[in-house]
């Protein structure tokens, strides 16, 4: 997005005008035009998530013994999975919340995206939970029968509380750019469209109280969803963290699942708002700058992500209590080493020099190591999930577990249905908040002036 530039002069009335006529059709073109590829692409999303369906119910008639867990290694890759999506939720909320309470300037452009990857991801994190329980028709049990004492109700609680939260933190602001879907559908005489879009509307007019209500709304729930957003990974760590499990008995838990949270959460937004400016050609509004500032923050994740592991494994490693030997030599040389390392060196030691060195801080580059960081820190909440379970409490063999081709089908159909959401919400609402993008243009001159204000910016028209 152009706000900026040398003149020095605030934009004036035409080029602002030109410039949300411009922004307001780029946003609508996706709802209005659908190509061939998105079929094709939901297609296969489908034909996928069929596949773990069946896996699914072949799991209900048998039992989890199709799967690879047993009673030595009840938590395989159902949970690593549910972890990582509840890690990458904290691309949208709390990044997006963290950017606005700071007022930067660049974020705009890409919170509707960092907002709505927060809500799918945490729709598919709460879906691997059922997945994951042997009679899902018992969930109920946790809320009517759950004791207060258990880590595992508060997650319950905690998620819930979040997801509630997300899903108002993604629509207030949606309201006036879903104003202007209701008027443009309505005369364009798309009847039932205008209907749908006039109930989310809930009867904005852009009138000046309106306009100040939504903006006072919008403030406070940034400022409560940041800890709300923390308290969550905080309270998904204690579900290892308040075990005695050799591995899993860290008072340091809470900050690695939280920064770990974030970090993928970063990573993720880069990936899909790379994917959807390529796809609906937002270059002129997502730009090098939302890249390079996103991956600096990639970056400083980096050293705060190894400074958290050495002093996790350095403090654990110089006392080697009993039980620990065991844990480290399946995690720095044994069965998990190749995960670990590629965690550490793959996702965090590469990514960070990408990043540092002004010839790879690119666009390409920056994605690059958004990739590496993702697949990484499944990796990392693969390795955590695992690992410590094989420490034998007894004096019995260590259990090899491996996903079958249940568990596999219903990763593949978990990752398909977070693609698959995302797709089907582009073209149902929109993409980008094009009046915070106007009103920010209106109120910064092109060398940080400020402009007079105009209610109008956040008013939906025909």
């Amino acid at each position: 997005m152009a706000v900026g530039a040398a003149s020095g002069r605030v934009p004036d009335v035409e080029s602002l005008r030109e410039y949300e006529r411009r922004l307001e059709e780029t946003t609508l073109r996706p709802v209005l035009v659908t190509s061939s590829w998105y079929w094709v692409l939901v297609g296969v999303l489908l034909a996928v998530i069929g596949v773990g369906v069946y896996a699914w119910t072949t799991q209900l008639d048998n039992g989890l013994v199709v799967t690879g867990m047993r009673d030595r290694v009840a938590w395989g890759l159902y949970i690593s999975v549910f972890v990582f999506f509840v890690g990458i939720s904290h691309a949208g909320t709390l990044i997006s919340a963290i950017l606005r309470v700071t007022k930067a300037q660049w974020r705009t452009p890409i919170t509707r995206i960092a907002e709505f990857i927060t809500v799918v991801a945490l729709v598919c994190g709460a879906s691997l939970i059922v997945v994951d329980m042997g009679r899902p028709d018992r969930l109920l049990n946790v809320i009517i029968h759950g004791r207060w004492q258990s880590p595992i109700l508060w997650d319950v609680l905690a998620i819930t509380t979040y997801l509630t939260a997300s899903v108002i933190y993604l629509g207030i602001p949606m309201v006036p750019d879903v104003a202007y879907f209701r008027d443009r559908m309505a005369s364009m005489g798309h009847r039932t469209r205008a209907a749908f879009y006039r109930f989310f509307a809930i009867g904005w007019e852009g009138l000046p109280g309106q306009v100040k209500a939504l903006s006072r709304a919008v403030g406070v729930l940034a400022i409560i969803i940041i800890p709300i957003a923390v308290s969550v990974h905080t309270v998904v760590s204690w579900i290892f963290g308040m075990t005695l499990r050799v591995g899993w008995n860290s008072t340091i838990f809470g900050l690695l699942f939280v920064a770990g949270a974030i970090f993928s959460g970063i990573a993720t937004l880069v990936i899909v708002m790379a994917l959807l400016r390529r796809i609906y050609h937002l270059e002129e509004y997502i730009t090098k700058v939302q890249f390079v500032n996103l991956g600096y923050l990639l970056a400083a994740f980096t050293l705060i992500m190894m400074y958290i592991n050495l002093s996790e494994y350095l403090t654990t490693g110089f006392k080697l209590e009993e039980g620990e030997e065991f844990l480290f030599r399946q995690l720095f040389l044994g069965q998990f080493a190749g995960l670990y390392w590629f965690y550490f060196i793959g996702g965090l030691a590469i990514p960070g020099l990408i990043i540092l060195f002004k010839r790879t801080r690119t666009i390409a580059g920056i994605v690059t190591a958004a990739v590496l960081v993702d697949v990484a820190m499944f990796a990392e909440r693969y390795f955590i999930v695992i690992s410590a379970q094989r420490v034998p409490l007894l004096p019995y063999e260590p259990f090899d577990y491996m996903p079958t081709w249940v568990e596999w089908s219903i990763f593949a159909a978990a990752i398909a249905f977070f693609i698959l959401l995302i797709a089907v919400f582009v073209k149902i609402f929109p993409i980008m908040a094009v009046w915070e993008m106007v009103e920010e243009r209106k109120l910064l001159g092109r060398d940080g002036e400020s402009a007079a204000p105009a209610p109008d910016a956040v008013r939906g028209r025909s």
